[in-house]
């Protein structure tokens, strides 16, 4: 999941929120969504079928779908990311403590980072780190995909912190 971030990084798809009829952008474009649906491609998940496929099974735990699923955008919204993680990705702390080796260890890198309003955001944790230990992140908010060290200065709180896919114990 690093990986394929780092490969969206690389890229520098400009920041552009546009309507795509079959959903994916151009790889010289897109939002913090395509970030992770990208570094998920890489990784070998289909994220655009995995969402899909669970908004039609269950439509009415996607309350941004509004009960009418569109496939060419459903993906690409963070309201709707969040009953998907929340279903098949492992819930983890969303605190974060700097300097505290045993609160940092919990971060690792590619998981997946989700701020509230009022500017919702979702981005790929990285391998890098502040000097406190705070980990970046690699995310598309303009004016092209980077990684930079916001995990803490986000304008909105974060609400979620996910490893995907989920533990199986």
């Amino acid at each position: 999941i690093l990986e394929g971030a780092r490969i969206d990084m690389e890229n520098k798809p400009l920041y552009k929120s546009v309507y795509h009829a079959g959903g994916y952008p151009p790889d010289n474009e897109g939002v913090c969504t395509d970030v992770v649906w990208r570094a998920l491609k890489n990784a070998g998940y289909d994220l655009k079928s995995m969402i899909d496929k669970d908004i039609r099974d269950n439509t009415e735990l996607y309350p941004r779908v509004e009960g009418n699923p569109d496939p060419n955008i459903d993906f690409r919204r963070v309201k709707n990311l969040i009953p998907f993680f929340k279903r098949f990705a492992t819930k983890l702390t969303d605190e974060i403590i700097p300097n505290d080796i045993e609160n940092l260890a919990e971060w690792q890198a590619g998981d997946i980072v989700i701020f509230g309003a009022p500017l919702d955001h979702i981005a790929v944790v990285s391998d890098r780190r502040n000097p406190e230990g705070v980990p970046y992140i690699i995310h598309n908010s303009g004016p092209y995909t980077m990684e930079n060290d916001s995990l803490l200065s986000w304008p909105s709180s974060l609400i979620y912190h996910f490893r995907f896919p989920k533990d199986v114990e």
